[in-house]
């Protein structure tokens, strides 16, 4: 089966040239940000503004946009819808293990698999040119990216449905698989990024983020624009009341998860509240931190409770079958992901412009940690989006039919040549783009 007018889907897959009609993508972002914390907007533009990638990774409407003016495959699976290369990392499983998977599922929806490639592919030669890699080693890393997942379709579609299900990438897989024939620098990079991971935990979110308050009770610490407490937020009468919401909230939360998980919920008590900046696509959602404590002051459990709207790619591939936005985040996470944190769950609340709003929620820093693309190195970023590539094709595996996605894709040298060409061509869209919207700014 082939994309119609192309004569295959490598050939469709590279395609890129706007639509005659392209809506300025400034009027999209403004659209995107209604509804945002009109505060926190003049920071999200100024981040935005500080590199053609900063601003890749905060336009996945713009992207979307694009993407629906295209040829349109039928291979159909769950897409993350912002499968940029800072959506990938590391995070502790269940069982402890420290494992490499997508991690952001802000705009996950069901749609055709070459959305994700194609924004995958872009991040990573906008990411090449803001390191000043040349042509030739940008491609290079294109090109290990769209192999890597050609061959994880290969692979994947051999696998017992349960082999399958169970495959995860864990930092022993990276060095054993990825990383055994890479130059001494490189290995030094992914050393770096799985320490500061085991370091990025519970104990050190209550030690960087909290402080003693009255009474030698633990609270959150003010670390503006970062970190606002709620009690900098609030009046004094309003406090109470939003104590009471905060546990109204919980008890909704808890329904989302199951009897044994509700039971380790209930060990915590309520401490704090405060409201966070999260990254540059996410800066002006709503972004809750909670603070809750067990038995004992040094045994915290800290949670993020993050607003969650309509996905971005709702306009162009229909509505999401769930009513509400933090459901689908959580249930997109669990098909895409091999292992998934065991506090994942969702809620409605009203918020503070008297609005109900979706929200999902997940523990903080539990082992959290990416790769630093701003330093990387050319073979750095090589080996990275290799593994990149192998865990997106696990998770459109998992999601969708491996056994026709790998037929379908199985002309690798076409598809490499495709997915080069478009990441290029975008690459030089996204420039100029951000030209225009940093020229908006002054």
């Amino acid at each position: 089966m082939t994309v119609e007018g192309c004569t295959s889907h490598e050939e469709a897959f590279g395609e890129w040239s706007p639509a005659p009609d392209r809506p300025n993508p400034n009027e999209v972002i403004a659209a995107d940000e209604q509804g945002r914390l009109p505060h926190l907007l003049p920071l999200r533009r100024r981040r935005m503004a500080e590199s053609p990638f900063a601003f890749y990774r905060a336009t996945a409407p713009v992207f979307a946009m694009d993407q629906s003016h295209l040829p349109r495959s039928s291979l159909v699976a769950q897409l993350s819808g912002d499968a940029h290369l800072s959506n990938f990392g590391l995070y502790r499983a269940p069982d402890r293990a420290l494992v490499f998977d997508l991690n952001d599922f802000d705009e996950t929806l069901a749609g055709p698999v070459e959305w994700d490639l194609r924004r995958l592919a872009a991040s990573i030669e906008l990411a090449g040119r803001d390191r000043g890699f040349g042509p030739t080693d940008r491609s290079r890393c294109v090109e290990d990216a769209t192999r890597a997942y050609v061959d994880g379709l290969a692979e994947f579609a051999t696998m017992h449905h349960l082999d399958l299900w169970y495959h995860r990438v864990t930092e022993e897989d990276i060095a054993d698989h990825w990383g055994n024939d890479a130059p001494k620098e490189v290995r030094r990079q992914f050393r770096e990024a799985t320490a500061k991971a085991r370091g990025k935990d519970r104990i050190r979110a209550l030690r960087k983020l909290t402080e003693e308050g009255d009474g030698g009770s633990r609270r959150f610490r003010g670390d503006l624009p970062n970190l606002t407490p709620a009690r900098d937020l609030t009046a004094t009468a309003d406090r109470d009341t939003l104590h009471a919401f905060i546990h109204t909230a919980l008890d909704s939360y808890r329904s989302t998860l199951s009897v044994d998980r509700q039971m380790l919920l209930d060990r915590y008590r309520f401490t704090d509240v405060a409201l966070r900046v999260g990254g540059v696509g996410s800066i002006g959602t709503r972004c809750w931190l909670l603070l809750l404590l067990g038995d004992s002051p040094d045994d915290p459990l800290v949670l993020q409770v993050k607003e969650a709207g309509a996905s971005c790619l709702e306009p162009y591939l229909g509505a999401s079958p769930y009513a509400e936005a933090g459901q689908r985040v959580v249930e997109g996470q669990r098909r895409m992901q091999a292992s998934t944190d065991v506090f994942l769950g969702w809620e409605t609340l009203l918020s503070e412009d008297g609005l109900e709003h979706d929200y999902y929620v997940r523990q903080l820093w539990d082992g959290k940690g990416g790769f630093d693309v701003e330093r990387a190195g050319a073979r750095s970023l090589e080996v990275y989006a290799r593994v990149c590539g192998h865990c997106l094709a696990r998770a459109h595996a998992r999601t969708g039919d491996a056994g026709e996605l790998a037929a379908a894709l199985d002309d690798r040298r076409a598809l490499v040549r495709a997915m080069c060409e478009f990441a290029s061509r975008y690459a030089d869209q996204v420039e100029a783009d951000f030209a225009a919207f940093s020229a908006s700014q002054d």
